[in-house]
């Protein structure tokens, strides 16, 4: 065990018509309750550390008991922006933890298999992503008119986690805050200061949860792992 995670679930769900993303269930079990297990099973990952608004923390806290998590877990407080929200993490890690993986809490099917193969790509990059390539052509457009095609096979979509060796992340960090940059991915941090990262071949099934319909997407994305499963 030698990876810490900073799961980001601290959005305010803007897109979830007032509902809190990270408390829909799927299939029975929250959203942010399927994050927690999906790393809970993780060989590699030593600890956990769950960002999110002030007022989450006492119920995120109970669904984490109510799931039997035993890894070690500590909720924080967020900040205005993603960065700042991963950066109040960074500060709960693990002081022995080796690898830092970065994962939104709106994730919630990643598979422990993925996450445990992103983990072994960083150890011999010192930076390793999931992504998928790319399913649609790509246009560039500026002011309303297309002025670009770019090639569809070099294109792949970025999700998480994100992982990062120790010294790695934080002089990416460094950086960013020194120069006054804030970034909404991780892989942007160390790409400042000329890391290069990975790509750890995902799943398409790792969506990200930011409208009601997601929601409906992800169990019927869990119905066909259980009928696969029967098989």
């Amino acid at each position: 065990m030698d990876t810490s995670v900073i799961i980001a679930a601290a959005g305010s769900s803007t897109r979830m018509n007032g509902i809190d993303k990270q408390l829909s269930e799927i299939n029975g079990i929250s959203v942010i309750g399927r994050t927690m297990l999906a790393f809970e099973k993780c060989e590699s990952v030593f600890d956990i550390v769950v960002v999110s608004r002030e007022e989450s923390i006492p119920l995120f806290r109970k669904i984490s008991e109510c799931l039997n998590i035993s890894k070690q877990i500590t909720f924080v407080t967020g900040g205005k922006t993603r960065q700042e929200s991963v950066l109040s993490g960074l500060k709960a890690i693990s002081k022995e933890t080796k690898f830092i993986a970065v994962h939104d809490g709106a994730r919630p099917l990643v598979s422990s298999q993925k996450i445990e193969k992103v983990i072994a790509d960083a150890r011999i990059f010192g930076g390793a992503t999931l992504g998928v390539p790319v399913k649609d052509t790509v246009k560039t457009v500026n002011g309303g008119l297309i002025v670009d095609t770019p090639d569809r096979s070099t294109l792949y979509s970025i999700q998480t986690p994100q992982v990062f060796r120790r010294s790695v992340y934080f002089d990416g960090v460094n950086f960013a805050v020194s120069h006054n940059l804030d970034f909404s991915d991780d892989c942007q941090l160390v790409e400042a200061i000329g890391i290069k990262v990975a790509l750890t071949k995902g799943d398409y099934s790792n969506i990200k949860i930011t409208t009601p319909e997601d929601i409906a997407v992800a169990e019927a994305l869990l119905k066909l792992y259980e009928k696969e499963e029967q098989k």
